[in-house]
Order: C-alpha cells, then structure tokens, then sequence
C-alpha cells in the first residue's frame, strides 16, 4: 500500500488530524519524495509541506467543461503538478507573476515530451468575475496552452467555496478588500499570498515555494524537471 492509500485509511479510521502532521506517519518520512528537504522548513507552517500528501480537491474547469479531481489524476496517469491561488483582476503582477510560472513548467513538460506526465492547477479564488469567457481570455494573454490538456484553470463555485477551500484544505487566507467600502461593488481587490505548491506523482508535496513575484523561476523550473522525470 502506498503513502496516500496509508494516509486516506488513517484518515478513515481519525488517526490523522491536520496537513501539517502527515509527513510523520511512521515508517514513511521522506522517503516517497524526489527532492531533498528544502531549505526553508515549513513544516511548522499551517499549510501542507514537504512530504505531506497534497488535500484532494475536486473542482470546475469552467472551459473545459468538465469536473477535475486531484485524486484522479494521481490515481488514473500519474502526473508531476503545480498548483497555485489567483486572481484575473490582480493589481500588482503577483498572480501573473505565479501563472508565468506554471507556464514555463508547461513548456519544459512539451519540450521533453512528457506533457501527458504533468498537470498544471491554478485555482481561483475570485469566482465572482472569473467566469470561464475571463478565463479564457486571460490564458490568451498569458500564452497559456490549453490544447495541451494538462491546464486547468479551476474555478469554485462560489466566494465562499473559495475562502472554505483555501482556509480549511490548504491552512492560508485571503481577504476581499473592497473600494470605498461599497460591499455591493464589484470594484475589490484581494490581501493574499503567492504560493506554488510542487506535487510529485504520488501525490506528495515536494515543495511549497512562498514569496509571490520573488521565487525563483531557475529553482521552481529545476524541481520541476526532477520531479518529472523521476
């Protein structure tokens, strides 16, 4: 039985409590990740890290049309994947900053000819104005290749489906800002952090890269390749 299998039957049984403990099952530690521990320790971090099991999520791709499930990707092909948190209308280039890294992992997967062995996740957490017409539109301007079949920009079903997700599976936080204080505009930003969460075929997290516009694409490109081709 493998780690995640091992994983869902603690959970089953309510031997396992929050992300954070996960990477100490005993008997597994690291040893079902590619890379080494980062340099950065996390795991003390209310997010899932380095050697805990990605949460399962299951979400609309809006233009796709279709449902997509972290589960079945790992348990149907197995698949190297990056995912992230956006918004379309974010004002200071963090979000594009994010998907220009997903975006050059896409191109790595295509130029090795293993575009079927990866899988690429931004997740909005603006469902209100990030409708599958905006996304698309914004994959265009990001030069994002839909056609490969391993993007999928993924959409909650509401803001409050999005806050929960955020909050509850992955331990971090946004907060919708709204202009002039008028709650009933649509003129609103988000507070939030720019992270990347780099998962192996397994399933497992191998990193979880903070610092929005600041990670390094060199580093995220590099754990990507390995990741890959492991």
């Amino acid at each position: 039985m493998d780690r995640r299998h091992y994983i869902r039957s603690l959970a089953g049984a309510g031997v396992v409590g929050t992300a954070g403990c996960l990477g100490s099952v005993p008997g597994f530690g690291n040893e079902n990740t590619v890379l080494g521990p980062p340099e950065q320790d996390l795991s003390e971090a209310s997010h899932p890290s380095y050697g805990d099991e990605l949460p399962a999520v299951t979400l609309p791709d809006p233009i796709a049309g279709e449902e997509i499930s972290t589960e079945r990707i790992f348990d149907e092909r197995d698949r190297a994947v990056l995912l992230t948190f956006f918004y379309t209308h974010c004002p200071d280039g963090i979000c594009a900053a994010l998907i220009r890294y997903l975006r050059r992992a896409q191109i790595v997967a295509s130029e090795q000819g293993a575009a079927d062995e990866a899988a690429f996740l931004p997740i909005t957490f603006d469902p209100e104005r990030d409708t599958a017409a905006v996304l698309r539109e914004y994959a265009d301007r990001m030069n994002v290749n839909l056609d490969a079949g391993n993007w999928h920009f993924l959409r909650p079903e509401s803001f409050e489906a999005s806050q929960s997700l955020i909050r509850e599976q992955f331990g971090l936080a946004t907060k919708k800002v709204y202009d002039h204080d008028y709650q009933e505009s649509l003129e609103y930003t988000f507070t939030h952090l720019g992270y990347i969460f780099l998962v192996n075929k397994q399933g497992i997290i191998e990193r979880v890269y903070p610092g929005g516009k600041a990670i390094s694409i060199e580093r995220v490109e590099e754990d990507f390749t390995r990741v890959l081709n492991q």
